[in-house]
């Protein structure tokens, strides 16, 4: 099924996030569609991730609401949220894996959080989303502190995939890593979100990672959504913001090779 045509899993309506005397995100309302990819971008500090984290529970709203795979966080009971929260993993900014757990028993935390299996269950599972994400099984006994920032990231993924969720959360994940990295990294989402059917949420600040894996992106300036659809729709935008973004200096080789794609 076309993105487009397809359901709402995350409805988010009026948002208001704040800190103190400053506003973050300010009435935002944006809809997410099973099956895609969506982009989500905005200046520094300017509140990707905070929405992010407010989606999945980590931060308090002011008022407004969210709604994911059904279940209203306002009205919903602590039961149901827990069993929405099984529907979903997160990649968190620079991996966020427990130092004192291998490679592994990272892996196989949430499964010990939400699942009753037993330990030989885990460790196959875990080492099975371990091959999906291209660990080694060699590696699978490794600390977080052995690890480069590309595998670091991609145990991370690992975890996020754990619980076979149907969203996957992900924070800037290619930031920090080179190029080859961050491309093979992309590349390892789309294959993964076409083969297993997930839907994408992705913070980013990456033009490549825009342009090669996301079927929309929402840009968020001010606190609002002030544009949204595929990159053709954003690269047409004429909101200040947006134009300098994705037609800037840094964006022309990005936005020349997907205008001019190699035959």
């Amino acid at each position: 099924m076309d993105p487009a045509q397809s359901p709402v899993v995350i409805g988010v309506r009026e948002l208001v996030v704040g800190f103190g005397d400053h506003i973050v995100l300010d009435h935002l309302s944006l809809d997410v569609r099973r099956g895609e990819i969506l982009g989500v971008v905005g200046a520094s500090g300017g509140g990707k991730s905070v929405l992010l984290r407010t989606i999945i529970g980590l931060l308090p709203k002011r008022s407004g609401t969210i709604v994911v795979l059904g279940a209203d966080r306002d009205t919903a009971s602590f039961e149901a949220m827990r069993a929405i929260e099984r529907r979903w993993g997160v990649l968190f900014q620079q991996g966020a894996l427990f130092s004192s757990l291998t490679v592994r028993q990272n892996v196989e935390f949430p499964m010990r959080e939400y699942l009753k299996l037993s330990q030989k269950l885990q460790t196959e599972v875990a080492m099975a989303k371990l091959g999906m994400v291209g660990i080694n099984a060699d590696d699978a006994e490794k600390y977080p502190a052995e690890l480069s920032g590309g595998m670091t990231k991609r145990v991370a993924l690992a975890r996020a995939l754990a619980l076979d969720p149907e969203i996957v959360f992900l924070d800037e994940p290619t930031s920090g890593l080179d190029p080859i990295s961050a491309g093979d990294f992309d590349t390892l989402i789309k294959t993964l979100q076409q083969t297993l059917g997930l839907t994408v949420f992705m913070v980013t600040h990456d033009l490549d990672s825009l342009f090669a894996v996301c079927d929309r992106v929402a840009a968020l300036v001010d606190g609002k959504v002030i544009a949204e659809g595929p990159i053709a729709a954003m690269l047409a935008c004429e909101h200040p913001w947006v134009k300098a973004y994705f037609q800037g200096k840094r964006a022309r080789e990005t936005t020349h090779a997907f205008n001019h794609p190699a035959s």
